[in-house]
């Protein structure tokens, strides 16, 4: 199932670069949008002014990615409302990726969606226990000359 993410991002020329990245490098059906909707499934990937336009509190923060300048007030309301991804507009376009990718793990994840990648987790990781008798017990001493 390809995801889809919502681009609410005023700087045209920067919407159309992370759009661009995203074209060439996910599975993933992009949409700018002026006004985000949370209540369609999918990552939101917002600049401040999309923030702002958000209701809160969100019922899924782990699928937004905020796009920001360093401003402390911003920083603390995005904490406020659980966003765990934000990156800023300073950042390489790699790293605005990762944090989409990263987002859209979550939501699958969450949603108990197929991720569509070729490097997916896999299911429970088999666990090969230490037998008791294996193990070397008792304290060791590090001899110091």
């Amino acid at each position: 199932m390809m995801q889809t993410v919502q681009l609410s991002v005023a700087d045209r020329v920067y919407a159309a670069a992370v759009r661009e990245a995203l074209s060439r490098s996910c599975a993933c059906h992009v949409e700018s949008v002026d006004r985000p909707d949370p209540g369609l499934a999918g990552v939101l990937v917002l600049d401040e002014s999309g923030f702002a336009r958000l209701p809160l509190p969100l019922s899924n923060p782990e699928r937004v990615v905020l796009i920001t300048r360093r401003d402390p007030r911003l920083l603390a309301q995005a904490w406020e409302a659980g966003i765990v991804s934000v990156v800023s507009e300073a950042d390489p376009i790699s790293t605005v990726l990762l944090a989409i990718m990263a987002a859209a793990l979550r939501v699958a994840k969450s949603h108990n969606l197929p991720i569509p990648s070729g490097i997916s987790p896999s299911h429970a990781p088999v666990v090969a226990p230490i037998p008791p008798q294996n193990r070397t017990s008792g304290s060791k001493r590090c001899k110091i000359q």
